[in-house]
């Protein structure tokens, strides 16, 4: 079997390193795999925000990961998670894949509801003055209750070490879209129309089932929709990451032949 490149876009005050495990999985199925680091975040935990990240946008997260899918000599299957999520519809409208993967994906301007959960998550960063003309990055607190709930407490302190900045214009745009005059995180869902997965765990409190559930409607390909249980926002720990595998091996094994 032609095994699909798999192109991999990690969320919001996060970097590539969270594919690493996933990354060796498919790589041994034979799968090439990428995954960039979004501008600015080459950073290591600890190190002062770019200035940049003041002022960039859904637009340049969605420009520089085109021209890296340019670079791919064959379309490959877009796998993205949380801000990723988002991210991954929006390359994928203007260059299109072989197929998509949204993982806890982040709402777009049509596809994000109101809950509690997400706007407590994220409280203690749009309390601060200005936050949308800034660097953000989430506090311990918010971090544990909101991301990574049903995650061992060994490993999500792990992770939280990890977290670095990331674009308060690009948080603004994401949880504000409807106050967005750029409307950056707009879809046109007429053309993905690609075969999709949609996976959320059904525990997640910073992008929702909701969330997922309605972008498994817009979306206009034939879409498999899975909701883990017991599973949070953070896919990446074991035994989560195992089942969240088996569901991408799965859906790519059944995508039709080229």
């Amino acid at each position: 079997m032609n095994r699909p490149p798999l192109f991999f876009i990690h969320g919001m005050w996060s970097r590539p390193r969270v594919w690493d495990g996933l990354r060796a999985h498919f790589e041994a199925r034979g799968h090439k795999t990428y995954a960039p680091a979004l501008p600015f975040h080459d950073a290591e935990p600890g190190d002062p925000p770019a200035p940049q990240l003041g002022e960039i946008g859904v637009g340049d997260y969605v420009a520089f990961l085109i021209d890296q899918l340019q670079q791919l000599d064959e379309a490959p299957v877009i796998i993205g998670h949380s801000m990723g999520g988002m991210l991954a519809q929006l390359a994928a409208e203007r260059l299109p894949p072989r197929a998509l993967v949204l993982l806890s994906p982040a709402p777009t301007a049509t596809t994000g509801s109101i809950s509690l959960a997400p706007l407590r998550t994220v409280f203690g960063v749009t309390t601060q003055k200005s936050w949308w003309k800034k660097p953000t990055l989430i506090d311990r607190e918010r971090a544990r209750w909101g991301i990574f709930n049903e995650v061992p407490a060994d490993i999500a302190e792990r992770e939280i070490d990890a977290l670095i900045w990331d674009s308060g214009r690009v948080l603004f745009q994401t949880a504000m879209a409807w106050a967005d005059p750029a409307k950056g995180t707009k879809v046109d869902y007429a053309r993905l129309n690609m075969p999709a997965l949609v996976l959320v765990g059904d525990h997640d409190r910073i992008t929702s089932v909701s969330t997922a559930r309605a972008t498994a409607r817009q979306l206009t390909g034939q879409v498999d929709y899975r909701e883990l249980p017991g599973a949070s926002h953070w896919l990446f720990h074991e035994p989560v990451a195992e089942r969240v595998a088996a569901e991408i091996d799965g859906f790519i094994d059944g995508l039709p032949a080229d």
